[in-house]
């Protein structure tokens, strides 16, 4: 899963952590370590780097805390959530689906921050209600802090960040378009992106100051992914409406089962098709499977007029199937979700329509927009 390794489950919902999640942990480990050791020196030798250590891992743990609050919402509206996954930047939970209305969707969004401010509140209290004081209440206090910066970095009304999510649900409510909602939470998301990169580069061209790098990643983190959602919500728009049944590769590779080998040999390999797997039908027009090309290796030369397709047909394994009925949307997830480069359509009585490729849904976007006037 893009590198990233699997912990475990968190109330059954598959928990990663990036490998440069290891980068930061280290870099907090280290420099909150050696603050402590500098504020608190008669700290006994190696206590201030495991405090450090156990700094990092409770921020780590708030940043998870907030991943869950976006994800229980979403679960309690019906909408599964793939994965949570901790990176350089924080973390990120992967919803299936999108909820049905902006109300849900605004929910879903501000359920981080909210769980963030409570964070904030707790550890706020705690320190103060307490009295603890020297590397404990030190901990407590930047807790507290992580947890006020975190959520309100993350209102800014910009995507990938969940700000940008309730900018979108607001706007998809104005406007009743999910994806108008999603092209302009984007834009203003690049705005952000690079008003980030100027503050970082302005200090580096002006005093040959460096201190301001982390700007220049998150203003780069934002300007990719808030890109990414723009791009992704136009091809959704283009898609909406559409079925499996309309992006059917034309003149797909589909035989009569009741053809022999001779025949198909004649009329399909030797036309130089590009054909290496054809979809086998009866009579019927109902799909019985698929023949590999290689198959006819297995049959001696002098056997092929007497030797029908249906004698080579294989099964299709049903997950490679779809309902000709099948939102375009829905195909496209199913392709990405199980690497698969085409899958067979058929109709719900069986009947065949033809083979669905990657390539033949790139060929109708490019259409659809060749065909938007200017």
């Amino acid at each position: 899963m893009n590198g990233n390794i699997r912990v475990g489950n968190l109330f059954g919902i598959p928990f990663y952590v990036n490998p440069s999640w290891f980068l930061v942990l280290g870099l907090v480990t280290l420099s909150y370590g050696g603050g402590l050791a500098a504020q608190f020196p008669g700290l006994a030798t190696g206590v201030p780097w495991l405090l450090g250590l156990s700094a990092a891992l409770l921020m780590f743990a708030s940043v998870l805390a907030h991943e869950l609050g976006h994800s229980f919402v979403a679960l309690s509206q019906g909408v599964g959530v793939n994965s949570i996954t901790l990176f350089l930047f924080g973390g990120l939970a992967s919803l299936e689906k999108e909820s049905k209305t902006p109300a849900e969707a605004f929910w879903v969004a501000i359920a981080g921050p909210l769980v963030s401010f409570l964070l904030f509140g707790l550890f706020s209290l705690i320190g103060a209600t307490t009295g603890i004081t020297g590397p404990i209440g030190a901990i407590l206090g930047l807790l507290a802090y992580i947890n006020l910066a975190l959520a309100t970095f993350n209102l800014i009304p910009g995507l990938p960040l969940d700000g940008g999510n309730i900018l979108k649900a607001a706007i998809w409510k104005i406007t009743g378009n999910p994806y108008k909602g999603v092209r302009f939470a984007s834009r203003v998301g690049q705005i952000f992106g690079w008003v980030a990169i100027a503050s970082g580069l302005l200090p580096l061209f002006l005093y040959g100051n460096f201190g301001n790098f982390w700007n220049l990643l998150i203003g780069w983190f934002l300007l990719q992914n808030a890109g990414r959602a723009a791009q992704f919500a136009t091809v959704q728009e283009q898609l909406t409406g559409l079925t499996a049944a309309d992006a059917v590769t034309p003149n797909s590779p589909v035989i009569s089962d009741s053809l022999s080998l001779r025949e198909f040999a004649d009329q399909r390999i030797l036309s130089s098709d590009r054909w290496n797997k054809f979809l086998v039908t009866n009579a019927e027009g109902h799909l019985v499977g698929e023949m590999n090309v290689d198959a006819l290796k297995t049959i001696p030369s002098d056997r092929w007029s007497e030797t029908q397709v249906r004698d080579l047909v294989q099964p299709i394994d049903s997950s490679k199937t779809v309902s000709s009925q099948q939102p375009l949307l829905d195909v496209v997830k199913l392709l990405e979700e199980k690497q698969l480069n085409a899958l067979t359509v058929i109709r719900d009585n069986g009947v065949l329509v033809g083979l669905l490729e990657k390539t033949s849904i790139i060929r109708l976007l490019q259409n659809q927009t060749q065909a938007i006037p200017a």
